[in-house]
């Protein structure tokens, strides 16, 4: 088996080539002007699914913080604010490109990136449901899927990866396989986040879907609602 969360940190584009070091927010600005001159490098292998959109909505602090790191952040957030009781209005949202755009979450949190929850399996879990999210809009049809292929192909991922990945583009998703999967009530709040991060449901079909999975996921009203609010709030528009 390949190495998920790998591949799940390529989805989200934090291995991008051409950025140096320094603190998050200097990563984050690297990341949103990459975006603008090069979209695909930026989203990394999201961008070749979804198009040049995704590549610049995703830059900054999301794409400089790391996959695994970036869903988990998220989660742990919306879920932290959702407790709180208060309003998503209410509550402070993550400023793109701040020096801490995430909260890292406590190390015995469920949505720590080193929890024993995060499994390779779960992380292939959360890369079909960005997959399957971006397929919400049916605009990936087989001359798609082929034109996202040979983009994928240059990004060097192995034969094992590039397969996993055809063949979700090729299949009807399943929402019931991403329900199943998710064993906690922090693992699907992350299953969500990882769809919601995927796409802004500016689509009556996108909407839907997401309506879709939260329901499926019996994830309820306010806690969805703190979840838009921090994945939008954390996306940089490029």
């Amino acid at each position: 088996m390949f190495d998920a969360k790998k591949l799940l940190d390529q989805f989200l584009g934090s291995q991008i080539p051409g950025m140096s070091g320094g603190s998050v927010k200097d990563r984050a600005g690297q990341a949103t002007q990459l975006a603008k001159n090069n979209p695909l490098a930026t989203g990394a292998i999201l961008a070749a699914v979804l198009g040049t959109k995704t590549g610049r909505n995703i830059a900054g602090n999301v794409a400089a913080v790391g996959g695994i790191a970036a869903i988990a952040g998220l989660g742990y957030l919306a879920y932290k604010n959702y407790q709180s009781g208060k309003s998503p209005e209410a509550v402070p949202q993550p400023a793109p490109q701040a020096d801490k755009p995430l909260l890292t979450p406590p190390a015995d949190s469920p949505f720590h990136p080193q929890s024993p929850a995060l499994t390779n399996d779960f992380a292939l879990t959360l890369v079909r449901a960005m997959i399957a999210a971006a397929k919400a809009d049916g605009h990936i049809d087989a001359g798609e899927r082929a034109n996202i292929m040979d983009k994928v192909h240059a990004v060097d991922l192995g034969a094992e990866a590039e397969a996993f990945i055809e063949n979700e583009l090729a299949n009807p998703v399943d929402i019931d396989d991403l329900v199943a999967a998710a064993r906690t009530e922090e693992q699907k709040v992350e299953i969500y986040a990882a769809s919601r991060l995927t796409i802004d449901p500016d689509t009556r079909a996108e909407r839907g879907y997401l309506d879709l999975l939260a329901g499926r996921l019996g994830l309820n009203d306010a806690l969805i609602e703190h979840i838009d609010a921090t994945v939008s709030a954390a996306k940089v528009k490029a």
